[in-house]
């Protein structure tokens, strides 16, 4: 046996190490270490309460919006604050228009890079996908950057700026829309949604909205399959085992994504767009996989059962999993047994997995489902999932700009007690985010973040249990001589980790 260090990686947010024990040419075990210390929820103690509002969104450069949105509905919650309809709208746009920048990102820019490497020359998909895929050079990565610069304009209407965007207030957005920008607005979606139909999906997305199976996936590949970089990423998932390479834990964690406004001075819905699912458009709940070629099941989520692990992180450990609203975050540098910066959130005491997969199984997505149920979370289900859910989001965005009534309130006044806590439960591209927050004396008093990657890259517990991608690691293959295998960086980028937002 064999132990390798990989890391760090390129294309990733912030510093990832991967510990692997290697074993007749196969990982038997990882560990995974976010290796920095950043100490947002140690700087936040003390401060007012809106103070959080400027201090979270610079948690992270790519995904700040996100941290805002459940910043937000934390202080909401602590308010008993209702946003109102417009404001609501406002909010599911800015935040839909960030994650989907991101997944675009990281189709272009993150994943289908790796497999222009000169180990895959052999593969007759190669010279197109280097052509389309090459880092700087590549076609597709040229006019993805392009159309991810002209979607984040967006947010100079929406938010004002992007990043660390603050138009977000528990009350609302306080950056109103006309009627005049709410077209010119649409106008920029439908620009986007033409890039996707163009050159991404190559067919209309209400077309790809509607498979339902992964046989009709595989029909719609069929019928033109060198036309558009899905369909090439299509091409190259036989050849590359990305079915079977980095199963996950089987469990699935959504806290419900873009929360839905019930305003009768909206207009109707349009046609085409999914309804919402208890009060968002990507249900709340938790999904666990049957034995695969099995249906899996949908369960209510007890966000009271989320509680965090300190065992193996260089952190100060109560001896006992502490739920977030108690949670503390104090350095331990010279820990035994510890290898990360990174806590273990836990629900139930079982791991989960969170993102764009989590999200659609969830809420009843009938593509995901099947595929889930044929191959269970792999690299391929957990880039399909956020194809599905790039295609799937653009209607709901064109859906909530016909849905605000410009001459309505976008934000109402908020008026927060001395004294309480709440919860703040949003999804961000990668998955759920939550902010717990208790205030005394109108100051914050203890501020603790569950973050995405904080699930999906967490240690191992009291118990040994691995986190999931530790678990997903095990069995990848390790080439002879390989010092960073190439399997084990498609399973880490299936996760689109963001380290600098699981390490506070």
């Amino acid at each position: 046996m064999s132990r390798l260090l990989v890391g760090p990686f390129n294309r990733v947010e912030g510093d990832l190490e991967v510990a692997l024990e290697v074993q007749d040419g196969r990982v038997t075990s990882a560990q995974v270490n976010a290796t920095m210390y950043r100490g947002f929820e140690q700087i936040l103690q003390g401060k007012p309460a809106h103070d959080a509002l400027v201090y979270v969104p610079r948690i992270c450069g790519i995904c700040s919006v996100s941290q805002s949105v459940a910043a937000t509905r934390a202080l909401a919650d602590l308010g008993g604050i209702t946003m109102p309809a417009n404001g609501q709208h406002a909010t599911n746009l800015i935040l839909a228009t960030e994650n989907l920048a991101d997944h675009l990102t990281h189709f272009y820019v993150f994943f289908m890079p790796d497999f222009c490497r000169p180990i895959y020359a052999a593969h007759a998909w190669h010279p197109e996908l280097v052509r389309r895929f090459a880092t700087d050079t590549g076609a597709g990565v040229r006019l993805a950057i392009a159309a991810r610069q002209r979607w984040l304009m967006l947010l100079g209407t929406l938010g004002g700026k992007w990043p660390h965007t603050h138009a977000i207030e528990p009350g609302g957005s306080s950056r109103a829309i006309d009627a005049a920008e709410r077209v010119r607005l649409l106008a920029r979606v439908r620009e986007f949604r033409a890039f996707l139909e163009r050159e991404m999906f190559a067919s209309p997305l209400d077309v790809f909205n509607a498979i339902d199976s992964e046989e009709a996936l595989w029909q719609w590949y069929a019928h033109n399959p060198h036309a558009g970089d899905v369909r090439l990423f299509l091409r190259l998932v036989h050849d590359a085992q990305l079915q079977h390479l980095g199963p996950g834990p089987g469990r699935y964690l959504s806290y419900g994504a873009y929360a839905q406004a019930h305003d009768s001075a909206a207009a109707p819905a349009q046609e085409g767009v999914a309804p919402t699912q208890g009060g968002f458009v990507l249900a709340r709940g938790v999904w666990c996989d049957g034995l695969l070629g099995q249906p899996g099941s949908a369960q209510a989520l007890d966000v009271s059962r989320i509680t965090e692990d300190a065992t193996h992180a260089w952190l100060v450990d109560g001896g006992v999993p502490l739920h977030p609203l108690h949670g503390v975050t104090q350095p331990l540098m010279d820990k035994a047994g510890a290898y990360t910066w990174n806590k273990a959130p836990r629900l139930n005491q079982q791991v989960v997995e969170t993102g764009a997969i989590a999200r659609q199984l969830v809420s009843g997505q009938a593509l995901v489902r099947d595929v889930v149920m044929r191959h269970g979370g792999t690299v391929y289900t957990r880039v399909l999932a956020r194809l599905v859910e790039l295609a799937r989001m653009v209607g709901e965005m064109e859906n909530w700009l016909h849905q605000i009534v410009p001459e309505q309130p976008f934000c109402v006044p908020t008026h927060l007690p001395k004294d309480g806590q709440g919860v703040g439960l949003s999804e961000a591209a990668r998955g759920s985010l939550g902010h717990w927050v208790c205030l005394e004396g109108g100051r914050i008093a203890n501020y603790q973040i569950v973050a995405p990657t904080g699930w999906n890259f967490s240690p191992r517990d009291a118990t040994g249990q691995p986190g999931a991608l530790e678990q997903a690691l095990v069995d990848a293959p390790v080439r002879d001589g390989e010092q960073t295998p190439v399997a084990v960086q498609h399973i880490v980028r299936s996760f689109d980790p963001c380290m600098v937002c699981t390490v506070h």
